[in-house]
């Protein structure tokens, strides 16, 4: 019965991996069929002086985003790892708040607060000034992505900072080395990679972001995408940008992963855990610095989301039940996240048992995560309104869509938590008669439990902040938050901003808690 019950476990598990597989390369087999039904004209315009200039002005974004993600992410790791800086657990949690916040939300406030004509302007307008530098184009998107994609440099560059043994850090000081030596030549090469990977990271995070170009009014990919899209009866144009933007990215990812393999182990095998080192006459500067970085990621958009709540109109503009909106957000991404999370177990498991064609359907996972929000939504629109017509708009294509967006998260956690497990126990269960799904189910889950709850709750908030899929997919008369903050910035009814953007910060916040928590 056991041998029966394993049997049908592993090749359920298959099947599985293998939905999940078509599943994740449907937008790619769309724009491919866009881009084979496409004449001459959308290749021209590719190569025309406007369709260069998308290119560029893509690549400088993403250049500009990365670059103030690594000057960003560095110090910031190092002051929340290292140092005795005071409370500095509270300043990482704070920091990395940026990171689960929409941009389009950081956006829309940064444009009230540091416009021409924006509320900075109103305190400054005693002084004479009436009217401050725009904050629209390149300047200001960058500003926005670089604030929510630093935190993926601080994660990987934290970990290994507190992976590097002392006893190197001790042996240098022997040398004779300072402190600045230590940090350049001991404590900050092995970390390396580690610092690519994250710095690569934003860097495609900004190609597919769509909410922070679409605010700044910044014509990178997916904002011409987008405009395509919606305004033009020629689609073919798109799907060719986006291969355009697939391509960067897979080569991004291609420099990612040589760097992947180039990590060597950092530690000696010693249990000694970092040395904390002391800041003395750096304190402040330190305390400075993280303040800089928690009041613009944190408190420059919560001050003016309160201050749209608490307006006098508020009550007059309201036409939304709050409660219901903050069901159906909560409701939606609860399900996606379930669902993505059992999804990802038996693809994991597939692929830590060597599975050749499991490892290339984990890869296949993350084309929908590379891939702008509005070209996900787009490709199961085309899909659906063709071959299955009676599902298009209901729930189920709703949440399909978030899963295909979103699960390398769960598949990422879940690896990492997998990958926590010391091996021994595992190979001690099966040398004792243990079946597979024993092993999974009695050794693997419980300990990775933490690792993939958190990948849980990140998998929440990623579909809770997510907006193209949410206004070209959601049922009829079924809104969101983000939906409500998007449709409230295109009326110009700010005040309708101001209890969803908090909701949102707040889940934000507590999501960031619980995850450092489980460290």
């Amino acid at each position: 019965m056991k041998l029966f019950l394993d049997s049908v476990l592993t090749y359920s598990s298959r099947l599985i991996a293998l939905a999940v597989g078509l599943l994740a390369i449907l937008p790619l087999v769309y724009l491919a069929l866009r881009a084979v039904d496409a004449d001459s004209a959308p290749l021209g315009y590719l190569l025309s002086v406007r369709g260069l200039e998308v290119i560029s002005r893509s690549v400088v974004l993403m250049v500009a985003v990365m670059g103030g993600a690594l000057a960003l992410g560095v110090p910031f790791a190092w002051f929340t790892s290292r140092t005795d800086l005071p409370y500095r657990r509270v300043w990482l949690a704070l920091g990395l708040v940026p990171m689960v916040t929409p941009t389009y939300l950081i956006g829309v406030t940064y444009i009230f607060a540091f416009g021409p004509r924006g509320m900075v302007q109103g305190w400054l307008e005693p002084l004479g000034v009436e009217r401050l530098p725009p904050i629209y184009g390149l300047f200001g998107a960058a500003l926005v992505l670089t604030l929510c994609t630093f935190p993926y440099v601080v994660l990987p560059l934290r970990a290994a900072f507190m992976q590097v043994t002392p006893r190197l850090e001790e042996a240098a000081a022997d040398l004779g080395a300072g402190r600045w030596q230590v940090f350049w030549r001991v404590i900050l090469p092995p970390c390396y990679p580690a610092i690519l990977s994250g710095v690569i990271l934003a860097g495609i995070y900004s190609l597919s972001d769509f909410g922070a170009a679409a605010i700044m009014r910044y014509n990178n990919f997916t904002q011409v995408i987008y405009l395509q899209y919606t305004n033009s009866f020629d689609r073919n144009r798109g799907a060719v940008l986006a291969l355009v933007l697939v391509l960067i990215t897979f080569a991004l990812l291609l420099v990612e992963r040589r760097a992947a393999h180039r990590i060597e182990h950092i530690t000696t095998g010693s249990p000694e855990a970092a040395r904390t080192v002391r800041l003395g006459r750096w304190r402040v500067p330190a305390l400075a610095f993280c303040s800089l970085i928690v009041g613009m990621g944190v408190v420059v958009p919560l001050v003016v989301l309160v201050q749209w709540l608490t307006t006098h109109n508020v009550s007059r503009a309201v036409d939304y039940n709050p409660l219901t909106l903050t069901l159906n957000t909560f409701g939606v991404s609860a399900v996606t996240a379930i669902l993505g999370t059992a999804l990802a177990i038996p693809l994991v498991v597939l692929m830590r048992r060597s599975s050749a064609w499991a490892g290339w359907l984990g890869r296949l996972s993350y084309v929908g995560y590379m891939l702008p929000g509005i070209v996900v939504g787009l490709a199961v629109v085309f899909f659906a309104t063709r071959y299955l017509p009676a599902l298009y708009q209901t729930f189920p294509v709703f949440i399909i869509a978030y899963v295909m967006r979103f699960l390398p998260i769960s598949i990422g956690a879940t690896q990492n938590a997998f990958a926590q497990v010391n091996p021994r126990l595992e190979e001690s269960a099966y040398s004792l008669g243990a079946l597979g799904w024993q092993v999974v189910a009695r050794i693997m889950l419980p300990l990775a439990r933490s690792g993939i709850l958190s990948g849980a709750v990140l998998f929440f908030l990623a579909v809770m902040k997510e907006l193209p899929i949410a206004l070209m997919l959601a049922p009829t008369g079924f809104h969101t938050l983000s939906y409500r903050i998007w449709s409230a910035y295109q009326e110009a009814i700010f005040s309708q901003i101001g209890l969803p953007g908090l909701l949102l910060m707040l889940v934000s916040t507590l999501s960031i808690v619980f995850i450092l928590r489980q460290e």
